[in-house]
């Protein structure tokens, strides 16, 4: 099957300066890629890059085999959907009308949302369980719920790839299940799911795949059994950790 998503020789930076380089990567459809690497190590500005919004400095980035820097911003719009690391907004929106802005995004640039797209937004909320919070404030949610709603806009938006930048970073024991449960939905709906995290137990829970960068370049891709092994986890992360292999199969880190 065709990758969706595609990276060779990219190299990220701001304003010339390479922050990562040497970047390869393939995501097909079901996938769930998870980016492991220390702060500052250029995962975000690799995010940025594959979103469009920053210029790769070296290499190039395909989205289902046609170059990004020729595909117009509304069409990329329509493939790639982004969740954040956190919602932070100062305007009271209704958790609906943040995931019609997914919804609209296939509507043209003076079209208003109607019937069609509050019924692919409301389906989406549905899907998550959350379509009891479609008339909440978002400035009244929880952070864990909020994420949800960002992972539900990406639904209603039809994205065949959602980058996802740390989405359960600042969230509760419950919360982060509830979130990697939604992103296992995602892929088991077919779409390609690239998402970084500090956590080795939840890339080998959520991840097909594993990119492991540091230093200014990757250190290492491939399955997540093969690349995320104790010594390589223990020389980025600075501290002494143990891979533990459970009956069923699971990976677990200790330090």
């Amino acid at each position: 099957m065709s990758p969706l998503l595609e990276a060779r020789g990219l190299g990220v930076g701001h304003r010339g300066r390479a922050v990562l380089s040497g970047i390869d990567l393939s995501l097909g459809p079901g996938r769930i890629l998870c980016l492991l690497g220390p702060n500052g190590a250029g995962k975000t500005t690799l995010f940025r890059t594959l979103l469009g919004l920053l210029p790769p400095l070296a290499g190039e980035i395909l989205l289902a085999g046609r170059p990004l820097a020729g595909i117009p911003r509304s069409e990329v719009a329509q493939v790639l959907a982004h969740v954040p690391q956190a919602l932070t907004t100062p305007f009271a929106f209704r958790a609906l009308d943040l995931v019609l802005m997914g919804a609209s995004a296939h509507l043209g640039p003076f079209a208003r949302p109607g019937r069609a797209e509050t019924w692919l937004a409301m389906a989406a909320m549905e899907s998550l369980g959350i379509a009891g919070l479609a008339g909440e404030e978002i400035t009244r949610l929880s952070g864990g719920q909020r994420q949800m709603i960002l992972i539900a806009r990406a639904l209603a938006q039809g994205a065949q790839i959602v980058v996802m930048d740390e989405p359960t970073a600042s969230l509760d024991f419950a919360n982060r299940i509830r979130v990697g449960q939604a992103i296992r939905a995602l892929a088991e709906r077919g779409t390609a799911v690239i998402l970084s995290t500090h956590d080795p137990d939840q890339a080998a829970a959520l991840g097909d795949a594993a990119l492991l960068v540091g230093r200014g370049q990757v250190l290492a891709s491939g399955l997540v059994r093969d690349v995320m092994t104790a010594e390589r986890l223990s020389a980025v992360y600075d501290i002494p950790l143990r891979r533990e292999s459970l009956s069923n199969g699971e990976l677990h880190f200790r330090g």
